[in-house]
């Protein structure tokens, strides 16, 4: 398969070039976690070995975005068969509805301990190490604990981070003392942290040898599982150490829609990568024109909401949808939800498919293995609990349920949330194309959508593509766009009743990496200027 897209075409303002190899490359929002995977693939190790080494280093240089405590996705392709891995955990056994509506909540709570659920992170690195991998797990976890225990540097975007979940934590530790942790690990002296300061998290780095020195058992059947039941058990909360020993990743069937020749691969429910598939599905019966057209966005936006209205009602654990996701990802729903587009814009309600929203990061070796991985603790720093003496921060990923009972994503006991985590990966008559990702909450699957067709339908290449100036649904008709959106695209958007919104902060639009591969083995790969990124190439 041979690239299609210019590969010296930049139309949109960069700082950034496509980058080539042929050996390994590791794509990531951070230059130190690019570094450390791709110090794994000069010892030997696979993509999946070098990515397991990322992701370990990014609960370190990037705690603004992920933690020990994450949730983690991964497609992988390895000898011509894709991958996935759904590692994300299920509500405690004592996370009830009643008892929440016991404590006083009307709606998930958002920090503290009572949204934490278990965290699927390192059973996730376990088990891809396990399956895939070549070099010794505990080697895997020592470059991010050599950055935490000797301290390393905080980059542009992770320094900047600071200031906003100060002012959140603030205000929460008025009225809930769990999230004294986050205080204790990530304000040293507490005095907050800027970009260019060096933090040293020594703790971090020993329970992340522990990790790597157990395979994770300790984190779900040892020391470490007894001290965070400890400290759910002091404050009376929902997690216990029964809840971890239970826990074991799941290997999933990828889902995917055909798009004009590709095969597009997301992860299945509890993720919400459905909804780009089925705004995918939309859109491949319709000619969209033009890049930056109107009708071209128009048209994009109409799919990316009628599709996401109906991954909010019926996305959940799939052992607890009532709606298959064969039926939400058939042509003939497709079709349902296609003729709903009109030339005006429409405020999106679910369809009755039963009649008829981190740290993305991305690698390859030159053996033709490829890796699309993703995990995180949801809001920022997630849920603001650090248990004591272990660095470990807990993600909030609980929010995400829905306290109404007749929601297939109610909360209950072992149930797993609504998840916005999404890992992509895109293939064409059965041969990779390679993994690809856009972080940022419930931007990803719109990131995706907008990756995907400046891929297949404009043929941009990688750096085009994630450099290309991006819309986002936020709710209602209202389209939030970035400055360098164009002018007269948003002004012919209004006319047709979206209500758009020029945001200054490019952060909200997500932050995304692309690593494709073409027949003679050669890598390209791109990691976009709204993040501190980089490809490492080998």
């Amino acid at each position: 398969m041979e690239f299609r897209f210019d590969p010296l075409s930049y139309p949109y303002p960069s700082r950034r070039s496509v980058v080539y190899g042929r050996r390994g490359m590791v794509a990531t929002g951070n230059p130190l976690a690019a570094q450390a995977g791709l110090e794994i693939l000069k010892k030997g190790g696979n993509a999946v070995d070098a990515m397991i080494a990322t992701a370990a280093t990014l609960t370190v240089v990037e705690p603004t975005a992920n933690g020990i405590g994450s949730d983690a996705f991964a497609l992988v392709w390895v000898k011509d068969k894709l991958y996935g891995l759904n590692a994300s955990g299920p509500a405690p056994a004592a996370m009830t509805r009643e008892a929440l509506e016991e404590r006083g909540f009307k709606e998930m709570p958002v920090l503290g301990m009572l949204p934490v659920t278990v965290p699927g992170t390192p059973a996730g690195w376990a088990a891809l190490s396990e399956r895939f991998g070549k070099l010794p797990f505990a080697e895997l976890m020592e470059p991010a604990a050599r950055y935490a225990e000797e301290g390393y540097v905080l980059q542009t975007s992770v320094g900047s981070g600071w200031p906003r979940n100060l002012k959140k934590f603030n205000k929460a530790i008025e009225s809930d003392p769990t999230v004294q942790g986050w205080f204790d690990t990530f304000l040293p002296g507490g005095k907050t942290l800027a970009t260019g300061d060096v933090l040293v998290l020594k703790d971090h780095a020993a329970t992340l040898r522990e990790i790597g020195a157990t395979k994770a058992e300790s984190f779900y059947r040892g020391a470490l599982a007894d001290q965070i039941d400890a400290y759910f058990r002091k404050y009376d909360s929902f997690l216990r150490k029964e809840d971890l020993a239970a826990y074991k990743p799941e290997w999933v069937e990828p889902i995917s829609v055909n798009y004009k020749g590709y095969d597009v691969y997301e992860i299945p429910p509890n993720g919400h990568g459905i909804s780009t598939l089925m705004a995918l599905n939309i859109l491949k019966e319709l000619e969209l024109g033009p890049v930056d057209s109107f009708q071209s966005t128009h048209l994009q936006l109409e799919a990316m909401k009628l599709a996401f209205a109906d991954a909010q009602r019926y996305v959940a654990d799939p052992k607890f949808m009532s709606t298959p996701v064969e039926r939400l990802l058939s042509d003939e729903y497709a079709a349902q939800r296609r003729s709903l587009i009109g030339s005006t814009a429409r405020l999106p309600e679910p369809g009755d498919p039963v009649r008829g929203g981190t740290v993305y990061m991305c690698a390859a070796d030159g053996d033709g293995m490829m890796i699309s991985y993703i995990q995180s603790n949801y809001m920022g720093f997630g849920s603001g609990v650090v248990v004591p003496g272990t660095g470990i921060a807990m993600q909030n990923r609980g929010n995400n349920f829905s306290m109404d009972p007749a929601s297939d994503n109610c909360v209950a006991p072992g149930k797993r949330p609504y998840h916005t985590i999404i890992p992509g990966f895109l293939a064409k008559d059965g041969k990779p194309i390679g993994p690809f990702g856009v972080m940022g909450g419930f931007m990803q699957p719109q990131g995706h959508l907008q990756v995907v067709l400046n891929t297949i339908e404009y043929g941009m290449n990688p750096q085009a593509a994630l450099d290309h100036p991006r819309w986002q649904w936020v709710g209602k008709n209202t389209i939030e766009v970035e400055q360098t959106f164009p002018n007269d695209l948003a002004q012919a958007l209004l006319r047709a009743g979206h209500d758009i919104v020029v945001k200054a902060d490019p952060l909200g639009f997500g932050r995304g990496e692309i690593i494709w591969r073409d027949d003679q083995g050669i890598l390209c790969g791109a990691c976009e200027p709204r993040t501190d990124g980089q490809v490492a190439v080998w």
